[in-house]
């Protein structure tokens, strides 16, 4: 990759489909019909281990990094005072952030029971970090940040020894400085009750799923022949993918504390699908099949709030003495289908009933910037 300014560039539909896709899937995870009846695929890992619900956040926090490198060298280009976008910038993260304190405390307003940490909260330091980044450096120094960064993680999570308990245990849930710190210094509450998934040390290793989104969009920037683009893509994202299965043997992928090696798995297959999208939409032109994942995509953060808010209310609206969820469930299970298959079935309706919003602010051409 050079360094020198990119040809300009188009609107890749891909990646905002994909952003789009994205956020749907979050949706559906986040709201089955029952947590007591749920595909396993559907659910995060106990541990170490990955599903495809594991997926989904680094997936989302890569694109934010090519989107980074996408829409602030198109700024830069057009000579764009850095002043100006460093405002734009805390605004933007801010913004975020207290939407997921507002989320957490949303109906009851809790304050005393506060979750500080999340994953909107992590989406806003990500995307930060990885700004201020990509206006304050080049893609050296954020492959060397960034290395640096999954190098010195992997020594304190997997070798620094802990007050009382001595050497990290990765095969065991809580006996590592990534949950320990957040039990030292983390306050309010924790969705482990003694560590938080989206805590404090792991948010860093998150932070550079954001940065090789970067390195990625600065990749699709910096060749032009889009054939060899595809190739350059593809190399990148099975290279990574392979590189974090090896790093695996030594320190497990585990979304639980966003190891090393899961940057580098969910970054290379991040990396694969956008090569693909890329290939099937911009390439081959087939967009009819991403009208969800656009209109999604257009108010992601947007879809994703509504979605945490309705869902409280869903849960509050009583059918026969029942909740609404608790009533889908019995009548489709009453008819004969599997209990997951139900509740899978009233997390995709869900999805689809949140798409309505979205796409009623798709056709007024709103696009709420968070």
């Amino acid at each position: 990759m050079s360094d020198s300014a990119p040809a300009k560039s188009k609107r890749l539909v891909s990646l905002d489909a994909l952003r789009g896709f994205t956020i749907a899937a979050m949706v559906i995870v986040n709201d089955p019909g029952s947590w007591n009846s749920v595909y396993r695929p559907l659910l995060h890992a106990d541990w170490n281990g990955c599903t495809i619900t594991d997926l989904i956040f680094p997936f989302f926090l890569f694109i934010i990094g090519v989107s980074i490198a996408l829409a602030y060298s198109k700024r830069l280009d057009a000579g764009a005072p850095k002043k100006g976008l460093y405002k734009k910038i805390l605004i933007r993260s801010l913004t975020i952030y207290l939407l997921g304190l507002f989320l957490w405390l949303f109906p009851q307003f809790d304050f005393g029971n506060m979750r500080w940490v999340g994953v909107l909260p992590r989406i806003a330091f990500v995307f930060l970090a990885c700004a201020l980044l990509f206006l304050n450096t080049n893609w050296k120094q954020q492959i060397k940040i960034g290395a640096i960064i999954l190098i010195l993680y992997y020594i304190i999570v997997a070798y620094i020894p802990m007050p009382g308990i001595g050497k990290p245990d990765l095969s065991v849930a809580g006996m590592n400085w990534a949950c320990h710190l957040d039990t030292l210094i983390l306050p309010g509450y924790m969705w482990q009750e003694t560590w938080d998934p989206e805590g404090i040390l792991s948010t860093f290793p998150a932070i550079v799923s954001g940065i090789i989104g970067m390195l990625i969009g600065k990749l699709y920037l910096s060749v032009k022949d889009e054939n060899k683009r595809l190739v350059w893509l593809y190399f990148a994202g099975f290279s990574m993918f392979l590189a974090g299965g090896f790093w695996n043997w030594f320190f497990p992928i585990n979304k639980n504390i966003w190891t090393s090696s899961y940057v580098l798995y969910t970054s290379g297959l991040g990396t694969l699908g956008l090569a693909t999208c890329i290939l099937i939409v911009d390439m081959w032109g087939y967009k009819k099949w991403t009208f969800l994942g656009v209109v999604y995509g257009a108010n992601a953060i947007t879809s994703y709030v509504l979605a945490g808010m309705l869902t409280v209310v869903f849960y509050g609206l009583k059918i026969g003495g029942s909740s609404l969820n608790d009533w889908f469930m019995s009548t489709v299970t009453s008819i004969g289908f599997d209990p997951r298959f139900a509740s899978m079935l009233y997390a995709i309706i869900y999805m689809l009933i949140i798409f309505v919003p979205a796409l009623i602010l798709y056709r007024k051409k709103i696009f709420i910037k968070v």
